[in-house]
């Protein structure tokens, strides 16, 4: 089997150029986690875009698995799954029991159920390449998903006239990443991988676009006060790696009350 592709060096290079943008797309929230670590508090954002991410890393992992000469996507999704559990585990740690119980639960119910799920009806119930296209639809049905995060963060910059929680060079690594991984199933003739990534492509150019509009007015508008302004955008990868999702803002902290008062 030729595990790299060797046999067509288009799909070998899209394939590395892929792997090495999106690792860098993984390490973007380094920073913030590493102020969580440091603040021993995770700060008002929500672990369910990271959870998702997780989940959407460990299908794309057992999709490549299932098929043959896929190694290059499994070595990118083996990353995303150890960064995004290390992430996930990172926000247990220090969040409030809330929203730490909130967390074991989902991954209870989507990781472990879900994904388990998955695994027990495709072997029972597919074999062979008809397994290769449940699994492969499924994976584009959570890539679809995760994309959903990215328009709460749009929303937050066309209301708040702000770019503050959108940066420029992060967007940009999402086109750049969306342009391999959609040139690599391109080439190799996965409409699974490749799918997926034109709508990362839109979505990679509507947040430039939103960037460049309202890059002039940053200065000059002021965010709502119940935005906290320590929350820093996090995006992912685009698929086949799960993209990185925004974390999202507490719209009302009211809700929250109850957790301000317990110490994690």
């Amino acid at each position: 089997m030729a595990l790299f592709s060797m046999h067509n060096p288009l799909v070998f290079t899209f394939g590395i150029l892929g792997n090495l943008v999106s690792f860098m797309v993984y390490l973007a929230p380094v920073p913030t986690f590493y102020r969580v670590y440091k603040k021993k508090s995770t700060e008002g954002f929500h672990s369910v875009p990271y959870v998702i991410a997780l989940f959407s890393s460990m299908v794309w992992l057992f999709y490549a698995w299932d098929k043959a000469d896929e190694f290059l996507l499994i070595t990118i999704n083996s990353v995303g799954c150890i960064t995004e559990a290390i992430y996930v585990a990172i926000y247990i740690v220090y969040a409030h029991k809330k929203a730490r119980i909130l967390t074991l639960k989902l991954l209870l119910l989507l990781n472990v159920g879900g994904f388990g799920l998955i695994i027990i009806l495709s072997h029972f119930l597919t074999n062979g390449s008809k397994r290769v296209q449940v699994l492969g639809w499924i994976s584009v049905s959570v890539t679809t998903s995760v994309y959903i995060a990215p328009l709460s963060i749009m929303k937050q910059v066309i209301r708040t006239k702000s770019v503050e929680f959108m940066p420029i060079s992060l967007s940009f690594f999402l086109i750049l990443s969306a342009v391999m991984w959609f040139s690599y199933g391109l080439l190799l003739k996965d409409m699974y991988i490749a799918i997926p990534n034109i709508l990362g492509l839109i979505f990679g150019v509507l947040q430039i676009t939103l960037y460049m509009i309202y890059k002039r007015d940053a200065q000059d508008h002021k965010l709502p006060t119940h935005v906290n302004p320590n929350i820093i955008v996090s995006s992912d990868q685009i698929h086949p790696v799960s993209t990185l999702p925004l974390p999202i803002p507490q719209e009302n902290k009211d809700e929250n009350a109850d957790d301000d008062k317990v110490e994690p």
